[in-house]
């Protein structure tokens, strides 16, 4: 095993990704990757695979690996040419990199490429390259495969919602007789009357510290707990704004969504609802319900800069509740979907810490690599 230090420039050269508008993207068979995701698929490529694309504008530091042709948008940098080096190497020297200390600009920040060539980096060779991947690589194969299981299992969550309470085939549904759009014995409830809903705390800007909880706003909703989320130390916030893994979030303001919380314990922020379900009411029955009424919440919300859900609203939209029976039975099938979600995710959590501690210390060669 043998390390070289040599300038940025040799060791691979990237290329400003190519102009491309929605409206010119025509369906094909190769993904257009902007500077953190794939925007769609096009007819036609402009650079082979396997890829390495980073942020140019905005994102710097994020790092996406392309397994087949692409096209690279004009929002990012691609590698144009790995001079040898292993593209999965590569991948992860990026994302190590710490690209911010070469990025020029002010309201959005650009990677200049120009700051980049003659910085020394320390390069393995190349079979030490293939060592180094493989070892990394195992940890994000492992978070994929848990990560399309995730879906998998979502989706059996709301089909089976779908199925007992929207097209009502639950069981016993061919003997149950229905009385004005709702089955015997079953009751038409609002919203408010199937759970409690508590907003978050109102955090000041004097509030937000690097230390303690994690403070759950709309933005960890859909991106969870990043370097960037606030953090409090919780010592003079009352306890029912505490968020574990496993609670109902309900945001009522901007983007309405909801979701069961399934990382760290954290502290509510004001546009949230932590929503607890009523005694004999099933988690899960309450979070899909939930997200079924989006559309409804969504025609009932106010204002004129964001919108968002008056409280009295919760008592406008209705939701068809069966019976102990039908309802027990329904948790009894459910709740361990959504717990082996919940393990699912944790174990996604432990292993990108794993690799991202680990991340630093092979690109730096302080760990001995055993070859194969």
């Amino acid at each position: 095993m043998s390390w070289e230090n040599k300038f940025f420039i040799d060791f691979v050269l990237l290329q400003r990704g190519h102009d491309l508008t929605k409206e010119q993207i025509k369906p094909g068979l190769y993904p257009v990757v902007t500077s953190t995701s794939i925007m769609g698929y096009h007819n036609a490529f402009k650079a082979e695979g396997p890829g390495v694309v980073t942020g140019r504008s905005g994102t710097i530091g994020e790092v996406q690996y392309i397994e087949e042709n692409y096209w690279p948008h004009n929002t990012s940098l691609y590698v144009k040419d790995f001079k040898g080096n292993y593209p999965k190497f590569v991948f992860y020297f990026l994302k190590n990199f710490g690209t911010k200390q070469a990025k020029s600009g002010s309201a959005v920040p650009t990677l200049n490429r120009n700051n980049l060539s003659k910085i020394l980096v320390r390069v393995p060779d190349l079979a030490t390259q293939h060592r180094i991947a493989s070892i990394l690589s195992a940890y994000d194969d492992l978070i994929e495969n848990n990560q399309k299981q995730i879906k998998l299992l979502e989706e059996a969550a709301q089909r089976l919602y779908k199925e007992w309470f929207v097209d009502l085939h639950f069981p016993g549904w061919k003997n149950t007789p229905i009385v004005d759009g709702v089955p015997d014995g079953w009751r038409l409830k609002p919203m408010d009357d199937i759970a409690d809903y508590i907003n978050g705390y109102a955090f000041k800007p004097s509030d937000w510290g690097t230390v303690g909880k994690p403070i759950i706003k709309i933005r960890e909703m859909g991106l969870g707990v990043t370097a960037d989320t606030p953090r409090n130390t919780g010592k003079n916030i009352p306890e029912k704004y505490n968020i574990t893994a496993g609670d109902i979030l309900f945001s009522w303001s901007a983007t309405l969504s909801a979701m069961i919380w399934d990382e760290e314990d954290g502290l509510l922020n004001q546009h949230l609802f932590k929503v607890i379900p009523y005694d004999g009411v099933s988690r899960e029955f309450v979070l899909q319900s939930i997200l079924k009424t989006l559309d409804e919440f969504s025609n009932l919300t106010t204002g004129s800069t964001m919108k968002h859900i008056q409280r009295g609203k919760l008592k406008e939209v209705h939701v068809i509740v069966p019976p102990e029976n039908i309802m027990h039975n329904y948790e009894l099938i459910s709740e361990p979907i959504r717990e082996q979600l919940l393990s699912l995710k944790q174990q996604i959590i432990l292993l990108q810490e794993s690799r991202d501690r680990l991340l630093p210390k092979l690109m730096n060669g302080e760990l001995e690599i055993q070859m194969n």
